[in-house]
């Protein structure tokens, strides 16, 4: 049970790791993207160290596909993002001397995001987009992780989590010329219970978890460029049947971003990163290949 038990922290601990470089960039509204991306994560696992467990890893393999549009909303740049995760892992440990393996696939919980430019990036259409000068950027956001995953009340391994997770978020963007751009972003989750943990009738609840990034870009070309990330998360302290474990986290990542064209409307990124300083939780090294395509939307004559 206790092997199981910190499998499932281990997989779902991954979505906490984002690190994600110009989140709060500015775009031409009317615009529409699709987003399809595969990662792969595989390293450690570090839990409470009174459980009778060693030797825990995973390897998690996620695909997924998204869409998001970029539209005005009361004068400020706005842009929705939705994206569906599947999702297979593998787990195993020793426990007692003897080792254990687990395996899961399915679809991961639903994410989406609404993301709000509130100083520095008016609405503005394509046509009007060049001619305006980019200064820096003050944006918000708010991400919401929806319980649709794969989950078995019975089971201590699943997929998703059954229940709802909130993070807003604030960003300042800061440009330095017309190549470097710099990031940072500070955000807490906030999670509800989920009232059918295992073995169906208990409750497990977890604390808010601060969550802090930091990205410096460089312009390679129009649109290309390279960049450096780095994520510090903390607190999340969860607790079964309001008894806590001893898995508050206080981690840190660090990674690194290409992004370069594939045609004139296509783009591909590849991403890279790894713990740094990891208390409890995932000790994952991740890398993920994404596409993305994007079109406006003309707007209608007056």
């Amino acid at each position: 049970m206790a092997f199981c038990a910190s499998i499932l922290f281990g997989i779902n601990s991954i979505y906490s790791q984002d690190l994600d470089p110009r989140a709060y960039v500015w775009v031409p509204v009317r615009g529409n993207f699709l987003v399809s991306g595969f990662s792969y994560s595989n390293g450690a696992v570090l839990t409470d160290p009174s459980l009778p467990l060693t030797n825990l890893k995973a390897e998690v393999q996620a695909i997924s596909l998204g869409y998001a549009r970029s539209f005005n909303l009361l004068g400020k740049t706005a842009t929705a993002f939705a994206a569906i995760p599947y999702t297979w892992a593998q787990a195993s440990a020793d426990v007692n001397n003897q080792r254990e393996e687990a395996t899961r696939s399915g679809f991961a919980d639903m994410r989406m995001r609404l993301v709000v430019l509130l100083l520095g990036a008016p609405a503005t259409e394509l046509a009007n987009f060049g001619k305006v000068k980019h200064k820096p950027i003050l944006g918000s956001s708010i991400s919401i992780s929806a319980p649709t995953g794969q989950f078995f009340s019975d089971k201590l391994i699943n997929l998703g989590t059954n229940r709802w997770s909130f993070k807003p978020e604030l960003a300042y963007s800061h440009p330095f010329g017309k190549r470097w751009l710099m990031d940072v972003y500070s955000g807490v989750y906030f999670f509800t219970n989920n009232n059918s943990f295992y073995p169906g009738n208990s409750v497990r609840s977890q604390k808010p978890m601060g969550a802090f990034q930091g990205h410096l870009s460089y312009n390679l070309g129009p649109r290309s460029w390279v960049a450096f990330d780095a994520t510090f998360y903390t607190g999340g302290q969860s607790s079964v049947n309001d008894i806590y474990k001893d898995d508050r986290q206080s981690n840190s990542r660090v990674g690194a971003t290409f992004v370069f064209p594939a045609g004139k409307k296509h783009s591909i990124k590849i991403a890279a990163s790894t713990g740094a300083i990891i208390r409890a939780g995932a000790n994952f090294k991740t890398i993920s290949v994404g596409w993305q395509t994007g079109w406006f939307k003309k707007p209608k004559k007056q």
